[in-house]
C-alpha cells in the first residue's frame, strides 16, 4: 500500500480522497491556490502546498505538480475529477516518473477521452452507439450532407468535450451551421481541440450511467446504475441510484455492455460507462469517464462499497476481492448538488463569503462538502459547494427524506439551488419518476419560490439560520 499520495485537486473532492486515505493509513499531501489557502481540505491533509501563479494555473501545470510529487516523496497521485483527471499527459508524466496515477493508464484515457475514438473502439465491441460519423467533420457540407442523411435535429458534439461545453443542438441547416462554429470556438478554449462531430439528437432520454471497477488482473464488475437525466445546460443536478426506469433484465444488459465497453479499452480502475435510453428503452453508449464521478457517493449508499478506497488499492495492485454476484442494492440513493448559482437567473454562478451555515442530518444523510460559516466561495472554480447525499429503504422515503433534509439546509450569503431542489421534491412528475434530459426545460413553475421555499418552510429555514448564526 502506499505511504503517502499528493492529491491534485481541491475542494470536496480533495477532502473525500483525504478521508479515504487517512482510513487506509496513507499520509496525504495537498496542493492549493491563493483563493484556496482557507479551503477545509487544506487544513485537512498532512501536508499542504502552494501552487500558482494564480487561482487556475497551478492546478493546470502538470510538471509543477509532478516535481512537488517527487519532491515531497509521494508514491501515488489522486487526480480527482475535473482539472487533470482525464488528462492522458498527466497520467503519462506520472508513468515516466515512477509514480503512481491513481486511474487508468494514459493510453486508456486518451482512447476513451476521444469521443470518436471511444465510439469506434465500443462499437467494434458490439456496444451499440447513437447513429453518428466516424470521425470529425472537415467542412460544413460534409455537416449538412450527413445531417440530411439521417434527419434532424442533431447533435454537434466536441471530440475531446465533457461537461455540456462544445456541445449544441440543431433542428436545421441554419442552427447546425451556427452550432459547429460555436461548438468548434469552445472545444478550442475548453479542450485545446477544435474537432466536432455528429450524432442523431435523442429527444428527451434518459441519463443512465454504470459504475465500473476494474483490476489490473482482468477482473471487471459492474456495481448497478445511476440516474443523471435532471440537467441544467448538460450539466447533472440531481442523481438517482438505481434507476427507477431499469427492471433487473434491462440492468444485467446495460452491465454486461458497460463491462464489454471497459474491456474493449483494456480499462484499470474505477469509470464510468455513460448511456442514453430512448423512449422505446432502446439504449446507446455517450462516453466513457476515466475518473471518479462526483455521483459516485449514491452508488456507495446502496452497495456498502468505498468507490475510492477500491481506486487507491487497485492502483496498488490489490486484486478485486467482489465478485460480480456479492454485488446487491440496498434501498434508494439520492444526490442535490448544492450550487452557488442563482437559478432565477438561468443557474449563474454566484460567489461570495457565506455569512450563515446550518447542514442537515439525521438517519440516512451524508454531507460531502467544502465550506462553513464565513468561508469565501472563489468565483474561479466550478460552482458545486456541497453535496448533499440521502438514503432511504423506498424510494418515497428516499425523496421525502431529501426534501426535509433541503428544509433544514441553510447557506446564506450567496444564492444557491437549494429552494430550487426543494421544489422539485415537491414535483408529482418527480415523486412518479417521470423525469428525463428536458425535465427543467419542461417546468418554469420550479423557479416560482421565494428565497426561503414555500411558506411552510420558512419557519424551519428562519429558525435553522438563527441557530446557525448563534453556533447552536
Amino acid at each position: 500500500m502506499f505511504k503517502k499520495v499528493l492529491i491534485a485537486n481541491r475542494g470536496e473532492i480533495a477532502t473525500r480522497v483525504i478521508r479515504a486515505c487517512k482510513e487506509l493509513g496513507i499520509a496525504t499531501v495537498a496542493i492549493y491556490s491563493e483563493p484556496d489557502s482557507t479551503s477545509l481540505y487544506v487544513k485537512k491533509a498532512d501536508e499542504s502546498y502552494l501552487v500558482g501563479p494564480g487561482p487556475i494555473e497551478g492546478y493546470l501545470n502538470i510538471h509543477r505538480i509532478v516535481d512537488l510529487a517527487q519532491k515531497v516523496g509521494v508514491d501515488a497521485v489522486h487526480p480527482g475529477y475535473g482539472f487533470l483527471a482525464e488528462n492522458p499527459d498527466f497520467a503519462e508524466l506520472c508513468e515516466k516518473k515512477d509514480i503512481t496515477f491513481i486511474g487508468p493508464t494514459s493510453k486508456t484515457i486518451k482512447d476513451m477521452g476521444d469521443k470518436v475514438r471511444a465510439r469506434n473502439l465500443v462499437k467494434k465491441a458490439g456496444v451499440p452507439v447513437v447513429p453518428g460519423t466516424n470521425g470529425r467533420i472537415n467542412s460544413k457540407n460534409e455537416a449538412l450532407k450527413f445531417a440530411n442523411s439521417i434527419g434532424y435535429p442533431v447533435m454537434v458534439k466536441a471530440s475531446g468535450g465533457g461537461g455540456g461545453r462544445g456541445l449544441r443542438i440543431a433542428r436545421d441547416e441554419k442552427e447546425l451551421i451556427k452550432g459547429i462554429e460555436i461548438a468548434q470556438s469552445e472545444a478550442k478554449s475548453a479542450f485545446g481541440c477544435s474537432d466536432v462531430f455528429i450524432e442523431k439528437f435523442i429527444e428527451r432520454p434518459h441519463h443512465i450511467e454504470f459504475q465500473i471497477l476494474a483490476d489490473k488482473y482482468g477482473n471487471i464488475i459492474y456495481l448497478g446504475e445511476r440516474d443523471c437525466s435532471i440537467q441544467r445546460r448538460h450539466q447533472k443536478l440531481i442523481e438517482i441510484a438505481p434507476s427507477l426506469l431499469l427492471d433487473d433484465e434491462m440492468r444485467q444488459k446495460m452491465g454486461e455492455t458497460a463491462v464489454k465497453a471497459a474491456k474493449a479499452s483494456n480499462y484499470t480502475n474505477a469509470g464510468t460507462v455513460e448511456f442514453l435510453v430512448d423512449n422505446n428503452r432502446n439504449f446507446y453508449f455517450l462516453e466513457m469517464n476515466t475518473r471518479i464521478q462526483v455521483e459516485h457517493t449514491i452508488t456507495e449508499e446502496i452497495t456498502g462499497i468505498d468507490l475510492v478506497k477500491k481506486q487507491i488499492e487497485i492502483a496498488a495492485g490489490k486484486k478485486l476481492n467482489i465478485r460480480q454476484e456479492d454485488i446487491n442494492f440496498r434501498g434508494f440513493a439520492m444526490q442535490c448538488r448544492i450550487c452557488a448559482e442563482d437559478p432565477k437567473r438561468n443557474f449563474a454562478p454566484n460567489s461570495g463569503r457565506v455569512t450563515a451555515y446550518y447542514s442537515p442530518g439525521g438517519i440516512g444523510v451524508r454531507i460531502d462538502g467544502a465550506i462553513y460559516k464565513d468561508y469565501v466561495i472563489p468565483g474561479f472554480y466550478d460552482s458545486m459547494v456541497v453535496k448533499l447525499v440521502v438514503h432511504g429503504m423506498t424510494w418515497d422515503e428516499t425523496v421525502s427524506r431529501m426534501k426535509r433534509s433541503l428544509d433544514e439546509f441553510v447557506i446564506r450569503g450567496v444564492k444557491t439551488t437549494i429552494p430550487f431542489l426543494r421544489k422539485v421534491m415537491m414535483d408529482e412528475d418527480f415523486r412518479i419518476g417521470n423525469i428525463d434530459t428536458g425535465y427543467i426545460d419542461r417546468k418554469p413553475e420550479l423557479l416560482n419560490y421565494d428565497e426561503f421555499g414555500d411558506p411552510v418552510d420558512k419557519v424551519a429555514a428562519i429558525s435553522a439560520s438563527i441557530a446557525a448564526y448563534y453556533g447552536f
